[in-house]
């Protein structure tokens, strides 16, 4: 289950195209445009390709809030693609109960990409942005965060994943993924399975922000993170040590998470130096992958 879908034509670049789109997880129109943006080209980037153009998608209740609003939401993509590189150039918006705003997305891949088949056993497993995001919005939604790990979600949150797709590349990796809505025990699932190959990973070594914890024995979990465990747990074996909060942190629905990265163990230091350059907000060595059942998952606690 690759990012993003590939187009080969006989000439020129390869072409990687998608979609995506999210309800508001913040007030502000301009910062849930930005994330919402910054979510839909994350796919691009775990392809390891460069987003070039997008279309807006927008489903917006007109009947309850203002055009005002609907502007500032599109200001807010508009920028963040232009951070980006990457030019929006038109879209579609209906009348709609609940609002939701995304991109269509065209970028272009030079060479073999980041694809999720080309794994191979002893490729380390790295982190490029923390998890918890959507234990976070679920928060932010119950007015549980204070204004500075508000201001810490959002940021990372809208932070684009060009720097650690550009690491990723310049270090050799071979494949990507990106952590987003079922969770790293799900995404990492998907892309060991695409490869033939098993994953072991450690929770020590999985970064996390610092308040979700106890966000999470709080129970404020999204209704997605329970069910991303519940799809991700036949896939599992999880360790003694690893509790239940420790699970679903794994399992939790992210929005505009970072890049789960599979790069040959002898360039591994590489990486780490140039997601530090990068600027990444992790640069977390989880795991690696081994031959064994494809796409099963040991987690141990260290």
């Amino acid at each position: 289950m690759e990012d993003a879908a590939l187009l080969r034509p006989e000439s020129g670049s390869t072409l990687a195209f998608t979609v995506d789109f999210i309800t508001p997880i913040v007030d502000d129109p301009e910062t849930y445009g930005a994330i919402a943006a910054a979510n839909a080209l994350s796919d691009v980037y775990a392809m390891g390709g460069e987003p070039q153009v997008a279309l807006a998608i927008c489903g917006f209740p007109r009947d309850i809030l203002s055009l005002d609003v609907l502007e500032r939401i599109f200001r807010g993509g508009r920028d963040k693609a232009a951070e980006a590189g990457c030019a929006i150039v038109g879209g579609h918006t209906v009348l709609d109960a609940e609002l939701k705003y995304g991109l269509c997305v065209i970028g272009s891949v030079s060479g073999a990409g980041l694809q999720q088949t080309n794994a191979r056993p002893g490729d380390r497993l790295v982190l490029s942005k923390p998890l918890g995001f959507g234990i976070a919005a679920q928060a932010i939604k119950q007015a549980k965060l204070s204004g500075a790990d508000l201001a810490t979600a959002i940021a990372a949150m809208a932070t684009l994943n060009k720097g650690a797709k550009d690491a990723a590349l310049a270090a050799g990796a071979r494949a990507a993924t990106d952590v987003t809505g079922f969770g790293l025990l799900g995404h990492l699932h998907h892309l060991a399975a695409a490869s033939g190959l098993a994953a072991r990973i450690r929770v020590r070594d999985v970064p996390i922000l610092d308040f979700i914890r106890d966000l999470a024995e709080a129970g404020l979990a999204p209704g997605g993170s329970q069910k991303n465990l519940e799809y991700a747990s036949p896939h599992t074996q999880f360790g003694e040590g690893v509790d239940a909060v420790d699970r679903l942190i794994l399992a939790d629905a992210q929005t505009s998470g970072g890049l789960l990265i599979a790069v040959p163990a002898d360039r591994e230091s590489e990486l780490i130096d140039e997601l530090e350059r990068a600027g990444s907000l992790a640069r977390a060595v989880i795991g690696e992958l081994v031959a064994g059942e494809p796409g099963s998952i040991e987690v141990t606690p260290d």
